[in-house]
């Protein structure tokens, strides 16, 4: 257990006292947890590369870390009627096979595709339309959709980047003798 898979457990545990401070009415608190969630992200993710302590565990424990955050604040503005059941509905779609899909191809012996850029381009813009949507912003809405959009796009990325890297070597036909 290293600092940056410490950080990416801290966020398991903050999931249930977000969901305990969102039910209690708290909206400001549970945003703030959910942003210190997102700086432990940041810092997981820039510490295990600073400091070599980039591991398998980590490459698959973080993006569950930061789906299973986003989609307890999806239903828990969801469940408060802050978004729409459309909205929350393809988010789901799209976090839940990306958790299935990394789980699966991980177990089957498939490498993975560690986050990258755009991974962490489409949380930070998640994390925007969400803070959007806690304090009420005009636009909120249109923004949120703007950011799924997006992760679509991030979407196919990683199918692409999947795709190569499990790409299966192609023989070569024997020289001659």
């Amino acid at each position: 257990m290293n600092l940056p898979n410490l950080l990416t457990t801290l966020r398991f545990v903050l999931i249930p006292v977000y969901i305990t401070v969102f039910v209690k009415g708290h909206m400001i608190p549970a945003f703030l947890i959910m942003v210190a969630a997102g700086i432990t992200d940041v810092l997981d993710g820039y510490i295990a590369r600073r400091n070599g302590q980039v591991t398998t565990i980590g490459m698959m424990l973080d993006p569950l870390a930061d789906k299973l955050m986003l989609i307890t604040v999806i239903v828990s503005l969801l469940i408060s009627g802050h978004i729409s059941w459309a909205a929350a509905a393809v988010m789901f779609l799209r976090d839940l096979s990306m958790i299935a899909g990394g789980l699966y191809f991980h177990f089957r012996g498939k490498k993975t595709v560690p986050a990258n850029w755009m991974g962490k381009l489409t949380t930070v813009l998640f994390y925007a339309a969400i803070m959007l949507i806690f304090f009420e912003a005009p636009h909120a809405h249109s923004y949120l959709w703007a950011a799924i959009a997006f992760s679509f796009v991030t979407f196919i990325m990683y199918i692409a980047m999947f795709k190569a890297i499990n790409k299966p070597l192609t023989e070569t036909p024997p020289g001659p003798l």
